[in-house]
């Protein structure tokens, strides 16, 4: 270990905190030059384990340089200084702010060598990322982002409970490999901590609510970063996990049928982020260093195409205002270079030949034919065809021709974006192309050795047969193709109707319980207890309220001085301190219990 180790998130979150004082002249220079030097500090790290702290009895480690963390640290950086650049024009220094901390955290998780450092940083991705669907400023994109944040709250606590249990029985928290014959309940609830994040069903109507209702340019750092983050601590903890095989299928086949039934063109590449990491997931069930090489490959190559494919329909939300495709059509003569990038995004998807996809999906195949299980193997070559059915054809087919939808006003905001954008785009198509031209590029970056030819004739033959036959079913089937204006119903209507029934039972039952305790402890203890209890909830109720008050500061004071008013007269929460003491005790006892 050397005495001076610097980590790249680091570096990010230095350049999150000095943006504020950046002048408005040097800005754009300054923007690019952050993640650059993490970019070039991730190429530069040498194996081995750095940043080492103790902590009580453990020891943290913030650098743990190795081949797997190596391959995701490197296309996520890269990724930072792709998505900085799309989003070069943004005004808001706070976007640009939450999404380098968003990167770092994501980088801090890969690199992590311990839980306890893993559970920092993957929680600092899951309350920096929600400022991206925030910023949009739409009501729909505030709800989005409080469900976004509820269900991750709920991840994080699955995986420090998963923690907390694991380490009771093991010797240190070092990030390793889990038994993956015998879990025990700590290992579970680790896992699904990681699941949630990968949006494995029916942990998954996070990420179209959220990443749907992002901002054009936060949507982009969304698909990168979360779900390869979850890969990744899947591979590194989960390799071999039998299960993991039958979810990732499931996903497959899963982000293939929603995607298809959707109408919003970002919701559609957000479901179908769920069925390629499908694959991903599969892989590290299969666990063989095939298939390890599988997942990562196909993970470098999903965060370019598909942050190409959200950067192309960005650039139509932020050049028309709209993203539906009954809102649009007819493009291609509006936006002629946004049309070829996002082809670009579409084919590297779809995993035709010369495109990065092709030599990153098959091997994932491949590893399930090699280990005889053909029924996921022949169900991923199934979701493909999907895959190509719907990002391949129906975007490009129904944003740039068909029928034209679009309003007056539509149309004639319609233009390719600014020059920033289109070279983002630009960067991001050279390089799915060259993926797929020059293999030894992706494949030396791999953590094991491999000798896997993608360009064999069968596999050709195979992969340009099965394009055809899906090229012509979606000719022939047109017009049931066609998008409506519709909702689909999934699983996260049990959270928005269990959210109502909880909001309804808290103001009915638990309100009125609480209010009904106030006044009888008022009628039961002295004035003076009262009063010691009803001043600490005042501050308390202030300080919630606090960031929900609207107004100039006439209304912010009226607010303040009704709160203090009740309180000088006895009248306040008594319950509120009452709930907070049982809650403290709980907590006390939990750790008792653990500990």
């Amino acid at each position: 270990m050397t005495d001076l180790w610097i980590h790249p998130a680091l570096i990010l979150l230095l350049g999150a905190a000095l943006l504020p004082l950046i002048p408005e002249r040097v800005r754009p220079g300054y923007l690019l030059l952050v993640p650059i030097l993490v970019f070039a500090r991730v190429h530069t790290m040498a194996p081995g384990t750095y940043g080492e702290v103790p902590f009580l009895s453990w020891t943290l480690t913030f650098g743990r340089v190795d081949a797997l963390a190596s391959v995701f640290g490197y296309i996520m950086a890269l990724m930072a200084i792709i998505g900085t650049l799309y989003a070069l024009k943004v005004k808001k220094k706070g976007e640009f702010a939450a999404a380098w901390v968003y990167v770092a955290g994501s980088l801090g998780a890969i690199y992590a060598g311990d839980l306890i450092t893993l559970f920092v940083f993957w929680e600092m991705m899951a309350f920096s990322s929600v400022f991206l669907i925030w910023f949009r400023g739409r009501k729909e994109s505030l709800e989005a982002g409080f469900r976004y944040l509820l269900v991750h709250a709920a991840g994080g606590v699955s995986l420090l409970a998963g923690i907390l249990l694991y380490s009771r029985g093991a010797e240190n928290l070092a990030f390793v490999g889990f038994n993956v014959q015998s879990p025990g309940l700590g290992e579970w609830l680790i896992l699904i901590g990681f699941m949630l994040n990968a949006a494995v069903p029916p942990l998954h109507a996070w990420l179209p609510d959220g990443y749907g209702e992002a901002t054009f340019s936060g949507a982009v750092f969304l698909c990168a970063f979360t779900t390869k983050t979850a890969v990744y601590a899947l591979a590194r903890g989960f390799a071999g996990l039998e299960i993991l095989i039958w979810l990732g299928v499931i996903m497959a086949l899963y982000g293939v049928v929603y995607a298809v039934l959707e109408n919003d063109s970002r919701r559609l590449l957000a479901y179908h982020i769920i069925s390629q990491v499908g694959y991903m997931v599969a892989g590290v069930g299969i666990g063989t260093q095939l298939a390890i090489n599988g997942v990562c490959a196909h993970a470098f190559a999903h965060i370019l195409y598909k942050g190409l494919l959200f950067m192309g329909c960005g650039a139509v939300l932020h050049m028309t205002g709209q993203s539906k495709f009954t809102e649009l059509g007819g493009l291609y003569r509006k936006m002629p270079w946004t049309f070829v990038f996002t082809l670009i995004g579409g084919l590297s998807i779809s995993a035709f030949p010369l495109f990065s996809g092709f030599v990153s999906k098959a091997m994932t195949v491949q590893a399930g034919f090699d280990e005889h299980m053909l029924w996921a193997a022949f169900l991923l070559m199934l979701a493909s065809a999907g895959t190509f059915l719907h990002t391949g054809l129906k975007v490009p087919y129904f944003i740039w021709f068909g029928k034209n939808n679009c309003k007056p006003e539509t149309w004639e905001r319609a233009a390719d974006p600014p020059w920033n954008m289109n070279a983002a785009m630009a960067i991001t198509s050279v390089l799915c192309i060259f993926i797929g031209v020059y293999t030894p590029y992706l494949y030396d970056m791999l953590p094991y050795p491999t000798d896997y030819n993608p360009y064999t004739s069968y596999h050709l033959s195979e992969t340009m047969q099965l394009l055809l036959f899906t090229m012509l079913g979606f000719f022939l089937l047109l017009k049931k193709l066609e998008p409506k204006a519709a909702i689909a119903v999934d699983t996260d209507w049990f959270y928005r109707r269990g959210g109502q029934f909880f909001y309804r039972a808290a103001d009915k039952g638990l309100n009125g319980l609480n209010l009904t305790g106030d006044k009888l402890a008022m009628r039961r203890l002295p004035s003076s207890l009262t009063r010691f209890f009803a001043k600490p909830g005042a501050h308390l109720q202030w300080l919630l309220l606090r960031p929900f008050v609207r107004g100039g500061e006439g209304e912010i004071a009226q607010v303040r001085e009704s709160i203090d008013r009740r309180s000088r007269h006895g009248s306040y929460p008594v319950g509120t301190s009452v709930l907070l003491s049982v809650l403290f005790l709980s907590l006390m006892s939990l750790l008792f219990f653990l500990f």
